[in-house]
């Protein structure tokens, strides 16, 4: 069993993952590109989240292509309804996500 070097509790008994997440305020808005194309921006992510991570698995789950900038999740199409219920799967408030 590992022990966590800040906490001296065992690393399977903290969820700080889960802590980080719940304090945050998500926004999920469309945005009109050049030609006409959507993207679904997704905004208000802290610094702890590992971005690269939630894009990855939304960009699976939802079968399209993104990428992030500036904390910032980019996604090609309109995918407001169903990335809300994905960012719920991986543990974020569902109260916090607009």
């Amino acid at each position: 069993m590992e022990i966590d070097p800040k906490t001296g509790l065992p690393i399977e008994a903290i969820a700080w993952g889960d802590l980080t997440k719940q304090g945050q305020r998500i926004q999920i808005s469309l945005d009109k590109r050049r030609y006409g194309k959507v993207i679904t921006t997704i905004t208000g992510f802290d610094k702890e989240n590992d971005l690269k991570q939630i894009a990855k698995e939304l960009k699976n789950k939802l079968a399209c292509g993104g990428t992030t900038k500036d904390n910032t999740i980019e996604l090609q199409g309109d995918h407001t309804k169903k990335a809300k219920d994905i960012l719920v799967s991986l543990g974020f408030e569902e109260n916090a996500i607009e």
